[in-house]
């Protein structure tokens, strides 16, 4: 009777051990998913304090140190300056991460999302990762962002 009550024991145990060790990727796609989501709000963050202490004053002078996008696929630039160029790839560790700034003025067309104004401007920071996957990094045409938004006005 021993014998047989130790070897359902081994068997109950070793099931929940294998229920167990399936759970073990999933929770390690959710600690890779959370880590790298946070990582890309910090570079988005990062950019967007580096585009706020940019100069933008009425003058006189006139100071643009901010720029304008000349469409949603260009990044910003004050006449044949780019300010805040596209990166393909951030610096290590971050070498996963791409960012790129889009600046829209405000005063012109439509206005951004209906605010028609011409001391304003729209920035918007998108960081783009390759995700993790249950199984492994995602393809390479699968990517998640992170986009921050917030409006400057002149000074």
């Amino acid at each position: 009777m021993m014998i047989a009550e130790v070897l359902i024991a081994s068997a109950i145990i070793g099931t929940g051990l294998v229920a167990l060790s399936a759970a073990i990727p999933l929770a390690s796609y959710g600690l890779q998913e959370g880590n790298q989501l946070s990582t890309a709000t910090f570079l988005a963050t990062q950019r967007m304090e580096q585009v706020r202490n940019a100069r933008w004053e009425a003058g006189p002078p006139l100071t643009d140190n901010l720029g304008i996008s000349a469409s949603d696929t260009t990044a910003p630039g004050s006449g044949a300056v780019v300010t805040f160029p596209d990166e393909a790839s951030i610096v290590e560790p971050y070498a996963s991460y791409s960012r790129t700034v889009r600046i829209m003025d405000c005063g012109a067309g439509a206005g951004c999302s209906g605010i028609v104004n011409a001391d304003l401007r729209q920035i918007t920071v998108t960081v783009s990762y390759r995700p993790m996957t249950g199984v492994g990094v995602a393809p390479a045409t699968s990517t998640k962002s992170v986009v921050v938004t917030m409006y400057m006005t002149k000074r």
